[in-house]
C-alpha cells in the first residue's frame, strides 16, 4: 500500500497556541480548512472525540459533502453507539461519501472521561467491549441476514443490516489506536490500522513487532497498517525552525490556564496521565529533549502528554527525512498536525508532502536499479555455466559436418571460367553503439517561497487561500542558547484522552 497522509480537521479557528472559550462551529472555516486538505493530498482527516466537545459524526458527514477525495475517520467510543447502530451509520455515510468513511475506535484511556458519558467499566473491561464491538460491526456489514449476538457486552436477537458499505464492498476501514498490550492484542488480531504516537525509531519498532505478532498469533495472513503522528514545527532554515519551536513551547507554557479553561476535559498538569501511551511519552522524555533525527519532547512535558504531543523540528527536507524513517520502519499513514493549525496545514501540504513523496519515488527508483543490476549480474554467470556444456554436446556433430562437406576431384574439375571474378568482400560497417545519455531536467525543489509569519491573518470566509508561515523573520534570527545547548539522544496512547488522535 502506499504512503499517505493524514491531518485532524478542526470546527474552528481555536488552537493551542492561543486557546479561545466557547468557539462556535464555523462552517466557513470548516469547508476552507478541509478543501485545503483535500487539495494539497492528504488522503485522510480524524474527527476527533471527546465528552464535551464537538460531534464527529455531524462533522464528517459536512465534510464528505463538501470535499472530494479527502476519507473521513469517524473517532468513536463504544460507551457512546450501540454497535447496531454504528454499522448503519457508518455504512450510510460510506455510501453519501463514495466509499470514504473510516472508524477509528478508542477503548477509553480515562477512568474519569469515560464516566463523564456514564462508562464505569475498568480498563481490561473496555477492550473486552471493544474487541465485541468491532466483530459485530464486520458480521453486520458482511451479509443482510438475519443474526442473533449474545456477547459478554451485547445481547440482540434478529438484527438485519441493509445498508451496504458503497462500492460492492463488505466492509469498512477500521482503526485502533493504544499502547498497551490489550491495545496490541486487540488491534494486531481485528484492525485494519493501528494507530500510534510519535516515538522514537527504536521503540516504534518494537511497537510495530508487537503489533504484527499479535496479527499472526491471530492467524492473520495479512497485517494492519500502521498510523504514526507527529506535530511538526517547520520553517525555511534549521535556525528559524528552531527559534519557532522554542516561541512555540513558551506560548504552550504561558497558556495553560486558558487552555484548560477552554477544554477542560483534558488530564490537569498536575495529574499523573492514566493512559499508557501519554505514560509512554513522558517517560521517553526523561531521555533528552531531541532525540533520532529531529523528535522534539519539551511539547510532551508541557502539555503533560495530552494527545499526540511530540513534534518534529526543522527546514522541510529534514522533517521530510524524519518522515521517511518512519516509512522505512513500515509506517504508511503519517498524520501530522501543528498547533497554528490552518497555517501549519497549508505549510506542510506545499513543503513537506512534496519532498516526502519525491523521497519515496528515489528509493524505489534505487531499488528497481538493484534489482536491475541483481539480475544483470546473474546473466553471464548462467551463460559461463551452460557454455562448456553447449560447446561439448556441439563437438561431434561439427567433426560429421566437416568429413561430409569435403569436395570431390569431380566437382573439383566443374569450375567455370569465370570463376576468377573478384569476388567482392561483404564487409559490414561497425554499427555505432546506440546508447543515449539520459540526461534528466532538474526538478523543480519543494520549497517554492519562503515560509512566512504564523501570525499572518486569516480571513475567515474566503475560498481556501494559500497562507505561508514565518514571513515576520526578515533574516534568520540567532538561536538562543538555550537552543544550542538541546543534546542529541538516542506514541501511541493505550487509548485517546479527550480529543484523541493518533
Amino acid at each position: 500500500m502506499p504512503t499517505e497522509f493524514i491531518s485532524l480537521t478542526f470546527p474552528n479557528e481555536n488552537n493551542e497556541l492561543a486557546p479561545k472559550t466557547g468557539l462556535p462551529a464555523d462552517p466557513n472555516y470548516l469547508t476552507r480548512y478541509a478543501r485545503t486538505l483535500d487539495d494539497y493530498g492528504f488522503k485522510y482527516t480524524l474527527l476527533p472525540y471527546d465528552a464535551g466537545g464537538f460531534d464527529p459524526w455531524t462533522q464528517g458527514a459536512y465534510i464528505a459533502a463538501v470535499t472530494k477525495n479527502l476519507k473521513i475517520i469517524i473517532a468513536l467510543r463504544p460507551n457512546t453507539v450501540y454497535p447496531t447502530v454504528a454499522a448503519k451509520a457508518l455504512a450510510t455515510l460510506d455510501q453519501l461519501s463514495n466509499g470514504r468513511a473510516v472508524v477509528h475506535f478508542i477503548a477509553g484511556g480515562s477512568d474519569v472521561e469515560q464516566a463523564r458519558e456514564g462508562d464505569f467499566l475498568t480498563k481490561e473491561q473496555r477492550y473486552g467491549r471493544l474487541e465485541e464491538y468491532i466483530k459485530i460491526l464486520r458480521r453486520a456489514w458482511a451479509s443482510p441476514e438475519p443474526f442473533d449476538w449474545e456477547g459478554t457486552y451485547y445481547q440482540f436477537k434478529g438484527y438485519s443490516n441493509r445498508v451496504r458499505p458503497a462500492n460492492g464492498k463488505n466492509t469498512i476501514p477500521i482503526s485502533v489506536g493504544g499502547s498497551s498490550a490489550e491495545a496490541y492484542r486487540v488491534g494486531g488480531s481485528l484492525a485494519d490500522i493501528f494507530g500510534l504516537w510519535g516515538e522514537p525509531l527504536k521503540d516504534t519498532k518494537e511497537q510495530i513487532d508487537k503489533i504484527y505478532a499479535e496479527a499472526e498469533k491471530a492467524g492473520r495472513t495479512d497485517r494492519p497498517r500502521i498510523w504514526v503522528t507527529f506535530r511538526p514545527i517547520l520553517a525555511e532554515t534549521e535556525e528559524l525552525a528552531w527559534a519557532k519551536a522554542h516561541r512555540t513551547l513558551d506560548a504552550l507554557n504561558g497558556n495553560q490556564a486558558a487552555f484548560h479553561k477552554s477544554f477542560p476535559n483534558f488530564t490537569p498538569n498536575n495529574s499523573a496521565p492514566q493512559n499508557v501511551g501519554s505514560q509512554r511519552l513522558i517517560e521517553i522524555a526523561k531521555r533528552g529533549d531531541v532525540q533520532d533525527r529531529a523528535l522534539w519532547y519539551p511539547t510532551v512535558t508541557a502539555t503533560n502528554a495530552r494527545g499526540a504531543t511530540t513534534a518534529l523540528v526543522g527546514s522541510p527536507q529534514t522533517l521530510a527525512d524524519a518522515i521517511l524513517d518512519y516509512v522505512d520502519l513500515g509506517a504508511e499513514l503519517i498524520s501530522i498536525r501543528g498547533y497554528d493549525n490552518y497555517n501549519d496545514v497549508v505549510d506542510y501540504g506545499r513543503y513537506i508532502l512534496p519532498l516526502v513523496y519525491k523521497g519515496i519515488a528515489e528509493r524505489e527508483e534505487a531499488a528497481k536499479a538493484k534489482a536491475e543490476g541483481a539480475s544483470t549480474e546473474a546473466a553471464p554467470a548462467a551463460e559461463a555455466e551452460v557454455a562448456p556444456a553447449a560447446a561439448a554436446a556441439a563437438a561431434p556433430a561439427a567433426d560429421a559436418l566437416v568429413e561430409t562437406a569435403a569436395p570431390t576431384e569431380a566437382a573439383a574439375e566443374t569450375k567455370t571460367e569465370d570463376a576468377s571474378a573478384p569476388v567482392e568482400a561483404a564487409t559490414e560497417a561497425p554499427k555505432e553503439a546506440a546508447v543515449e545519455t539520459a540526461v534528466e531536467a532538474p526538478k523543480e525543489g519543494a520549497v517554492e517561497a519562503p515560509i512566512e509569519a504564523l501570525a499572518a491573518p486569516i480571513e475567515a470566509k474566503e475560498a481556501p487561500v494559500v497562507v505561508p508561515v514565518e514571513a515576520s523573520v526578515v533574516a534568520p534570527a540567532p538561536v538562543e542558547a538555550k537552543t544550542a545547548e538541546v543534546t542529541v539522544q538516542e506514541t501511541n496512547g493505550d487509548s485517546k484522552v479527550p480529543t484523541e488522535s493518533v
